[in-house]
């Protein structure tokens, strides 16, 4: 057997930089101090940022260095140029595929905003050294407790489509499975189609397979088979399809489109998947039985639903443990508002999604005051569990069904909220981000 070859080369960054020059990088070359304004960029590319804050960390380095540069940025690749005192070092930098880590951006973010203070004492190497370590920082949490996260995340979800407790308990299992298989793929490198294919597969059959038993021993309704959409929730990028709008929003086109079509790619391989287990294990989820809950009590349970369901996801993107709490408690109050505004007022289910991502801005605003997170490191969490998993599947159920008619409806709906969700966060960010606001 062949040994593995990597199709993408790493850049040994120490090896393109004088080791040995310990002058300050605020006088470097015009070559090092580019490369280092690349690496960064490219570390703030690789933990699933939006372009305008890639680019805005590029620009903190390069004013600090006394240099000029602009770039052009996609999903997995960065195009700059940096000039000095007539010289210019344009420069390519790719990655060989991308992901999300909260807790590194909030690393990468305070590095930045303390560069310029010791641009002036520290060299070229030295940053590399500190840029080493945050390019080593391992994973805050196992497969395992990722599974557990995934778990809890679809487990309230399902509550809150309107699941009952034989459905969240389904869900939480198959979720659970699902995502530690999908886990222990990606620590083996197996493609993204493919991770994402098993990942959903073991939770659909692991649904399917509790359901089967569960009617076959304790005589569970088939009505039961409406919660196997939520097992696979889990897989829905929520991060790129709102970054991808955040992109778009700031004319950032190449990256919203290479976002979101890396975002469609995974729905549509997760719902593709889905659904043909559910029609080869002829399973027929339907529509939830209304559960008979007071109004009262039931704000109580979307509570905890949507906090343990924020929460859930925030691990999901690495955030560490006080984080996915305060991510939780902006989405509690956020999607709980969304889903009460649905259900007592005539305001259209997009218009209610575009308050939830509003306030959910609003509210990572106001804390940011007071924490050291990042805004996106907060909101996207937030605003994931109203990404229209439900809707992206039916669309794709009858699609295979031939009902285009059926398909068309459920397309249209879950792409209205799906347009909604990145502009609330935008507008959040226009009435509180002076620097977001202006288009220079």
């Amino acid at each position: 057997m062949s040994k593995f070859r990597k199709q993408h080369m790493p850049i040994e960054w120490h090896d393109v930089v004088d080791t040995e020059n310990i002058q300050p990088a605020a006088e470097a070359t015009l070559r090092e101090k580019s490369l280092l304004v690349g690496r960064v960029g490219l570390m703030m590319l690789s933990v699933g940022t939006a372009a305008w804050r890639v680019r805005a960390s590029m620009n903190k380095i390069s004013r600090a260095l006394g240099i000029v540069c602009v770039a052009d940025i996609g999903l997995l690749s960065i195009e700059y140029t940096c000039m000095e005192s007539g010289e210019t070092f344009t420069n390519a930098l790719s990655l060989s595929t991308t992901g999300i880590n909260t807790d590194k951006l909030t690393e990468l973010e305070a590095f930045t905003d303390g560069f310029a203070e010791r641009a002036d004492r520290y060299s070229i190497e030295q940053f590399h050294t500190i840029l080493d370590k945050f390019q080593s920082m391992p994973a805050n949490y196992k497969a395992i407790n990722l599974a557990l996260a995934a778990a809890l995340a679809c487990c309230g979800f399902t509550f809150l489509l309107g699941g009952g407790l034989v459905e969240m308990i389904l869900a939480f299992f198959g979720a659970g499975v699902g995502q530690f298989v999908r886990k222990k793929l990606i620590e083996r490198h197996i493609t993204l189609l493919a991770n994402v294919t098993a990942g959903v597969a073991a939770a659909c059959t692991t649904y399917v397979l509790l359901m089967k038993a569960a009617e076959s021993l304790l005589d569970v309704s088939a009505v039961h088979q409406a919660g196997y959409i939520c097992s696979m929730l889990f897989i829905i990028p929520g991060f790129p399809l709102i970054t991808g709008g955040l992109d778009l929003a700031k004319l950032d086109i190449r990256s919203g489109l290479e976002r979101i079509t890396y975002a469609v790619l995974i729905i549509g391989m997760a719902t593709l998947t889905g659904a043909m287990l559910a029609y080869a294990f002829s399973f027929h989820p339907s529509e939830f039985t209304e559960q008979a809950i007071d109004d009262r009590l039931k704000i109580s349970f979307r509570l905890i639903a949507s906090f343990c369901g924020v929460y859930g996801f925030s691990f999901l993107y690495n955030s560490k443990r006080k984080m996915a709490f305060t991510a939780g408690l902006i989405g509690m109050v956020a999607n709980t508002l969304r889903l009460e505004l649905i259900d007592f007022t005539s305001i259209p289910v997009p218009m209610a999604a575009f308050i939830g991502a509003l306030s959910s801005g609003l509210l990572a605003s106001l804390i940011r005051e007071r924490t050291v997170y990042p805004r996106i490191t907060l909101t996207v969490p937030s605003i994931v569990i109203m990404v229209p998993g439900m809707f992206m599947y039916k669309a794709v159920y009858y699609l295979g069904n031939n009902d285009m008619t059926s398909a068309s409806l459920w397309l249209g709906k879950a792409i209205l909220i799906v347009a909604s969700l990145p502009l609330g966060i935008v507008f959040a960010r226009i009435f509180t981000d002076k620097n977001f606001r202006k288009s220079s």
